[in-house]
């Protein structure tokens, strides 16, 4: 099986783990890895990597990613998703437009969000959804996330609920579900996610993606050379330079910015992802041999 990304879009109540043990069987091998977890509701766009493309995994999970989610407004959850128990509400019915315009506002631009009592943070080694499953009380600090876009694409009333779709753009480690919550909180009503859709993962989205039905019929990998060259910036070197690259050499710096940049020998193949400090570019994933 050729080593590269294969982009699934992730059928609901499957967990991220469940695909990646679905690709192992399909691509023959035991080196499959996933960027950016999903949870089980969710689905959408979950980048796998297949052989030596495990070995990228890490540097794309920094990347920007964008939903397609609807927000219940009236009710919250101990989840902050339509996955746990509803407890507290408070009639939504009387939010205006406006007030929603201005909770979504302050929601936008880079911002501090307390993640989900029940995530996959660790705290004092121990997993924060395993502490609040047995009922402890799990304190996770704030941290700085960006959210560039927040753009409600419909409303619906019924009643004391509201239920508001959205298109969201964020950078990784955002939780949509901590944002459903903090609406929620800011208007006064509560709020929890009642449906999850992720279309696109940095420049990965669903026209690439293709359903576990469908790469059980054929197993479509992105090679891995092609999956860099889409996310990250392109370095041609010389047959002298790739010698040094491919033994895990530095090379000197070619201004093409902070983030990994994939260098590419004189044929075209890729050679290594490589990070520039000062005036050198220094490997971060070697991928000959």
């Amino acid at each position: 099986m050729t080593s590269g990304l294969v982009i699934v879009d992730k059928p609901a109540e499957w967990t991220s783990h469940d695909v990646v043990a679905r690709l192992r069987r399909l691509a023959g091998t035991r080196r499959v890895g996933h960027a950016g977890t999903l949870d089980p509701m969710a689905t959408g766009v979950l980048v796998v990597g297949i052989d030596k493309a495990t070995r990228l995994l890490g540097h794309l999970a920094l990347t920007e990613k964008v939903y397609e989610a609807t927000i219940r407004l009236g009710q919250s959850t101990n989840t902050d998703d339509a996955e746990g128990e509803i407890t507290a509400a408070a009639p939504a019915g009387a939010v205006t437009d406006a007030e929603l315009t201005t909770a979504i506002k302050a929601l936008t631009g880079e911002i501090l969000q307390v993640p989900p009592q029940v995530s996959a943070i660790k705290v004092n080694g121990q997993r924060a959804y395993k502490m609040a499953r047995k009922g402890e009380e799990v304190e996770l600090a704030a941290r700085p996330v960006t959210v560039s876009e927040f753009m409600v694409t419909a409303v619906r009333r019924a009643g004391d609920l509201i239920d508001v779709d959205a298109t969201i753009t964020c950078s990784s480690g955002t939780y949509i579900r901590a944002l459903a919550r903090d609406l929620g909180a800011a208007l006064g009503t509560g709020g929890h996610l009642t449906a999850l859709r992720r279309t696109r993962v940095g420049p990965y989205g669903l026209d690439l993606a293709r359903t576990l039905d469908q790469l059980a019929e054929r197993c479509e990998v992105l090679p891995i050379g092609d999956a860099v060259a889409a996310a990250f910036p392109r370095r041609d070197v010389t047959a002298e330079q790739a010698r040094t690259v491919a033994h895990g050499g530095r090379l000197p710096a070619a201004g093409l910015g902070p983030g990994p940049v994939g260098v590419f020998a004189p044929d075209g193949a890729l050679l290594a992802l490589v990070e520039e400090q000062g005036k050198v570019a220094k490997p971060l994933a070697v991928f000959t041999g």
